[in-house]
C-alpha cells in the first residue's frame, strides 16, 4: 500500500529542521541542534543501485566525523539490498542488537476510527500542557511514571507552521500522563511518539491518542497515516484500530 508515498514522506519530514548531505548513495539529515532531536541517514530517494557494506561504513563514519549518533533508518522492502549489508558491518562490531526490525502500519484511506474513552486533546503552539506532554511521552518510553522537565525545541514553531501536531493524554484527574504527534506533509503522515506512563496504560488511552492524531492530520488533507510498531504486540493493538501491515521499518542506531 502506497510505499512509495511513505518513502517519500520519510524524505520530505526532516528537511523542515535539517541541513542535508548526499554520502554516496546515502541521503545525510543533520538536525538543527535547537530541535533538541537527533535524525538520521537514509537511503536516497529514487535510488537503484544495491547497496554495500562499504556504502553503509562510510556514511556511519561520516556520521561519527560529524559528532553526531551513528544511525540508519530505511524500508526493507523499499531498499532489500541494505539489512543484508548493515548486518556485515554490525557482525564486525559485535552490535548486532543495534538494529531493531519494527512493524511498518499504514491505514487504509477512509478508515473510520472511534475514539476511544481517553481524555486527549490536539495542543495549540504556547499550549501550557506541550512541556507536560513531552515528558510524558519521554517517560512513557522510559517504562517510568516520573515527569521529568524536558525542552520542547522548535515544536511550537513547528506547530504555528502547520508542520506538526501534539496530542496530549489525561488521567481522570486531569494529569497528562501521554500523548504523541504527527507531521502531516501533504496527504502524508506518520505517527510518532505514541506514548503513556505505566500507570495510565490498558485504559484506551494509546488508542485515544491514535484516533485524536489520525483526526488533527485528516482535517490537513491526509488520506494516508502510518506509524511504526515498536513490537508485534504493539502491531496487533493498531491493527484492531483499523492497521494493516505494508512492510519492516528497519532502525540502526550505534553506540559509537
Amino acid at each position: 500500500m502506497r510505499l512509495a508515498d511513505i518513502e517519500t514522506y520519510y524524505d520530505t519530514v526532516p528537511r523542515a529542521a535539517a541541513t542535508v548531505e548526499e554520502v554516496g548513495p546515502f541521503t545525510l539529515f543533520v538536525a538543527d541542534p535547537a530541535t533538541g532531536w537527533q535524525f538520521y541517514a537514509r537511503p536516497r530517494l529514487g535510488g537503484t543501485a544495491d547497496l554495500t557494506d562499504d556504502d553503509v561504513r562510510r556514511v556511519l563514519d561520516q556520521q561519527r566525523e560529524r559528532g553526531l549518533p551513528p544511525a540508519l533508518e530505511w524500508v526493507d522492502e523499499v531498499t532489500p539490498s541494505l539489512l543484508p549489508a548493515v548486518r556485515v558491518v554490525l557482525a564486525e562490531s559485535g552490535q548486532e542488537d543495534r538494529l531493531e526490525l519494527c512493524p511498518l502500519l499504514a491505514l487504509p484511506p477512509g478508515t473510520a476510527l472511534t475514539t476511544g474513552p481517553g481524555r486527549t486533546r490536539v495542543l495549540t503552539a504556547d499550549d501550557p500542557d506541550l512541556p507536560a506532554t513531552v515528558s510524558a511521552v519521554s517517560a512513557g518510553f522510559g517504562e517510568r511514571d516520573e515527569l521529568r522537565p524536558h525542552d520542547v525545541g522548535r515544536r511550537p514553531e513547528l506547530i504555528r507552521a502547520g508542520l506538526l501536531a501534539v496530542v496530549a493524554a489525561y488521567d481522570a484527574s486531569g494529569r497528562v500522563v501521554g500523548g504523541g504527534a504527527t507531521a502531516p506533509r501533504g496527504t502524508t503522515t506518520e505517527l510518532t511518539g505514541i506514548g503513556v506512563v505505566p500507570s495510565a496504560r490498558r485504559r484506551g488511552l494509546g488508542s485515544a491518542v491514535t484516533t485524536t492524531l489520525v483526526d488533527a492530520a485528516r482535517a490537513t488533507g491526509v488520506d494516508l497515516a502510518f506509524l511504526s510498531a515498536g513490537s508485534d504486540a504493539a502491531a496487533r493493538v493498531y491493527e484492531r484500530l483499523g492497521f494493516e501491515r505494508v512492510g519492516t521499518a528497519c532502525i540502526l542506531a550505534t553506540g559509537s
